[in-house]
C-alpha cells in the first residue's frame, strides 16, 4: 500500500500544479453548440465511410495501382485528417478507424505487383515504407501518419515506425543510403526504403501499369469521374509524365521528409533527430543564401545549387522552371513545387530550433523576391509564379521572372506571421476570414465557419451515400474523394492552427487534454474559442455545454508544449503557472474567458500528454 501511494503522489507531482476554476453559469453561446455538433457529426459521418469502403481486413475497396495519379499515397490519404479529428476530441471509432485503414492498406500495396517498373514489382511498400517515390506524393500518403503522435503518442507501433522510417533519411539503414552527410543532401528526387534514385525516372515509374477495366477517373482527358476505359487513356496517362523524368539531385520537397524526424524527437527526445533536421534545414538556409534568397529546385550531389544542370538552380523536375509540355491535357503547363517541401521544412527547423528567426526570415526573403516583380494588370496584382527560360512559354533565351498570376501566397504569407508574431508580416496578410475575426474586424465568422463545414459534412455524407459505384470501376483518388470528415473550422476556432500544407506539422497555439478519459482533444460537452492572440498572449473562451455534469481538461500552450504559459487570468485575477499546461475546472453550465501569457518556444517541443511530463 505506503509503494503504490508513493506511485500515485509521484504521479501527481508530475502535473500541472496551477488550476483555473471557472463557476460562472453561461447560456451555451451559438458557436459552442455547433462546435460540440461538428464534432460528433464527424464521428459519425467517419463510420459511415469506413462502413462502405473500408472491409474487415481494413482493405479500402477499390483497384489498387501503383503510380503517383491514383495509387498507394492517394489509398491511404483518404484518411488525411482522422488522426488530427481525433486529436481534437472526435469519438475512438475515428482513431480506431484510422489505425485498421493504416495496417490494411500497407498489407494490401504490399500484395500489389507490376511489371512495367521494377519500383513496385514485390509491392508498395518494403519495411512498412514506399520503395521510392517523390516526397509531395509520399507525404501526401503520410498526412493522417504525421498526426498519429498528436492522438496516440504511446502506440508503440507508433514509435517504433517513426524512429525506422527516420532513419532511413539519417542513413540508419544500410539498404537505404537516401542522405549524403557530408554534402548534405538527400540525394534524389525518388527515394525511400529502396533508397535514391540514382537515374533518371521512368513513365512506367510515375503512372505505374496499365490495368484492364473501366474506372470512374479523376486523372485523365476525359470528364472527370466518368467511366472510361483505362487501356483507352494510358497512352495519355504515360504523356502527362514524359518530361518529369530528372531524378538525381536535392529537391526541396525533400524538406517535407523533416516532419519524420521531427516527429520521432517529439516522441522519444533522442537528440539526433533534432541534430539531424537542424543540420538538414540549415544546409538548404545556405545555399538559398547563394541564389539570392530563392530556395533552389536543384542541389547538385555535390551540395551546390544548380549542381546538375551547370548552376542553373532553377531547374529540376517540379522545379521554378518546370514549364513542360502536358501530353495528357494537350497543353502547356507550369508545376513548380517550391513551397509544398519548404515551408514544412523550414517550420520543422523553427519549432525543433526553439524559434530561431532565421528560419523564417529564409521564407519570408523568398516571398520578398516574387512580391518585388509584382505589377497590375486589368487591374489585379500579379506575381510570378516561375522563373528561368520559360521554354516553351515564351522562349526569351534568358533566365527571367514569367507566369503572373493573382495567386499571391497569402496562405504561405499567413504562415510567417503566424510563427514570427511580427506584425509587418502581417500587413501582407488580407484581414478577412480566420484572420479579419482574429483582427476583431468579424465577429460572426466562428458561427459562419462552423455553419460552412457542418454543410459540407451533410453533403459529404450525401454523397457518400449516393454513390452506387462498385471496387472494381474505383481508384484510389475517387475514394478518396468520398471522406466527409471536416477540420479546418475546429482546427482553427478550437487550438489557433493554420493548416495549408499537404504535409503538415500542428503549429498550433493551444491544445486540450481529457483527463477523465486520458486521452487528447476536447472533453464531452466543452467547447473552446480561440479569441485572439499575439506574441505575448491568448486568449481563450471555455464552456461547459453540460448543465449537469462538471468538466476538467489540461490546457496546453502550443501543439507541442513549446510555449510557456507565465500566468493565466480570468476575471481579472491572474494565477501564476510557469508550466506549458494548466488545469481548468468547469462547474455544469460554467464559461468564461481565459487570457494566458506566454513565452513562445521557451520548450523543447514533445508529444508526451500533460501528465506524463
Amino acid at each position: 500500500m505506503l509503494r503504490i501511494t508513493a506511485v500515485l503522489l509521484a504521479l501527481v507531482s508530475l502535473l500541472p500544479a496551477a488550476e483555473i476554476v471557472i463557476s460562472k453559469p453561461l447560456s451555451p453561446p451559438a458557436w459552442a453548440l455547433l462546435e460540440r455538433q461538428l464534432l460528433d457529426a464527424n464521428s459519425a459521418a467517419g463510420q459511415k465511410y469506413l462502413d462502405k469502403y473500408i472491409d474487415e481486413r481494413g482493405y479500402l475497396l477499390h483497384t489498387p495501382r501503383w503510380g503517383t495519379l491514383d495509387g498507394p499515397d492517394d489509398a491511404i490519404e483518404t484518411f488525411y485528417n482522422w488522426t488530427l479529428m481525433y486529436a481534437m476530441g472526435a469519438d475512438q471509432n475515428i482513431l480506431n478507424g484510422y489505425k485498421k485503414a493504416l495496417e490494411g492498406h500497407l498489407q494490401q500495396y504490399k500484395e500489389m505487383r507490376t511489371t512495367k517498373t521494377k519500383l513496385a514489382e514485390n509491392g508498395a511498400y518494403y519495411k512498412e515504407f514506399i520503395t521510392q517515390s517523390d516526397f509531395f506524393h509520399t507525404g501526401e500518403g503520410m498526412r493522417g501518419f504525421m498526426f498519429l503522435g498528436l492522438a496516440d503518442p504511446n502506440d508503440p507501433r507508433l514509435i517504433i515506425r517513426m524512429k525506422r522510417f527516420a532513419g532511413l533519411y539519417m542513413n540508419e539503414d544500410p539498404e537505404a543510403p537516401n542522405y549524403d552527410p557530408v554534402n548534405k543532401v538527400i540525394k534524389s528526387l525518388w527515394t525511400g526504403s529502396k533508397g535514391p534514385m540514382m537515374h533518371k525516372a521512368t513513365t512506367y515509374d510515375w503512372v505505374g501499369d496499365p490495368v484492364p477495366g473501366s474506372f470512374h477517373l479523376l486523372h485523365g482527358p476525359k470528364g472527370r469521374g466518368q467511366l472510361v476505359d483505362l487501356l483507352s487513356v494510358y497512352d495519355k496517362m504515360l504523356a502527362h509524365c514524359a518530361e518529369y523524368l530528372d531524378s538525381v539531385g536535392d529537391h526541396p520537397l525533400n524538406l517535407a521528409s523533416t516532419g519524420l524526424a521531427t516527429n520521432a524527437y517529439m516522441l522519444t527526445g533522442d537528440p539526433k533527430y533534432k541534430n539531424w533536421v537542424l543540420e538538414y534545414v540549415n544546409a538548404w538556409k545556405a545555399r538559398t543564401a547563394m541564389t539570392g534568397g530563392n530556395i533552389p529546385t536543384n542541389v547538385g550531389l555535390d551540395g551546390k545549387p544548380g549542381g546538375e544542370y551547370g548552376g542553373r538552380w532553377y531547374k529540376g523536375t517540379y522545379g521554378w522552371n518546370f514549364t513542360i509540355y502536358d501530353g495528357e491535357i494537350d497543353q502547356i503547363a507550369h508545376r513548380n513545387t517550391v513551397q509544398a517541401g519548404s515551408w514544412p521544412g523550414f517550420g520543422n527547423a523553427y519549432l525543433l530550433s526553439k524559434g530561431d528567426p532565421s528560419f523564417v526570415a529564409t521564407l519570408r526573403k523568398q516571398m520578398d523576391n516574387m512580391y518585388a516583380q509584382k505589377k497590375v494588370v486589368d487591374g489585379k496584382t500579379v506575381i510570378p509564379q516561375m522563373y528561368g527560360d520559360p521554354r516553351g512559354y515564351k522562349q526569351t533565351g534568358r533566365e527571367e521572372w514569367y507566369h503572373f498570376t493573382p495567386t499571391l501566397h497569402t496562405n504561405r504569407l499567413a504562415e510567417i506571421y503566424l510563427w514570427s508574431m511580427d506584425r509587418k508580416d502581417m500587413e501582407r496578410v488580407p484581414a478577412e476570414g480566420w484572420f479579419a475575426y482574429l483582427e476583431g474586424k468579424d465577429p460572426s465568422y466562428p458561427e459562419k465557419a462552423l455553419r460552412a463545414d457542418l454543410e459540407r459534412l451533410r453533403n459529404g455524407v450525401r454523397r457518400l451515400e449516393a454513390d452506387d459505384t462498385t471496387p472494381d470501376t474505383r481508384l484510389a483518388d475517387y475514394v478518396q474523394g468520398m471522406n466527409p470528415l471536416q477540420h479546418d473550422a475546429l482546427a482553427q476556432l478550437t487550438t489557433g492552427a493554420y493548416l495549408t500544407a499537404r504535409i503538415w506539422t500542428f503549429h498550433a497555439r493551444v491544445r486540450y487534454f481529457d483527463p477523465a478519459r486520458q486521452r487528447p482533444g476536447l472533453p464531452r460537452d466543452v467547447a473552446a474559442l480561440v479569441e485572439k492572440f499575439d506574441a505575448n498572449s491568448t486568449t481563450i473562451s471555455l464552456v461547459n455545454t453540460n448543465p449537469v455534469e462538471p468538466r476538467t481538461l489540461y490546457l496546453q500552450s502550443g501543439g507541442f508544449a513549446e510555449h510557456q504559459i507565465v500566468s493565466a487570468s480570468i476575471n481579472g485575477q491572474s494565477l501564476p503557472v510557469n508550466d506549458s499546461a494548466v488545469r481548468v475546472k468547469l462547474a455544469p453550465g460554467a464559461g468564461g474567458q481565459i487570457v494566458l501569457q506566454v513565452k513562445r518556444y521557451a520548450n523543447e517541443p514533445t508529444l508526451r500528454l500533460p501528465w506524463q511530463r
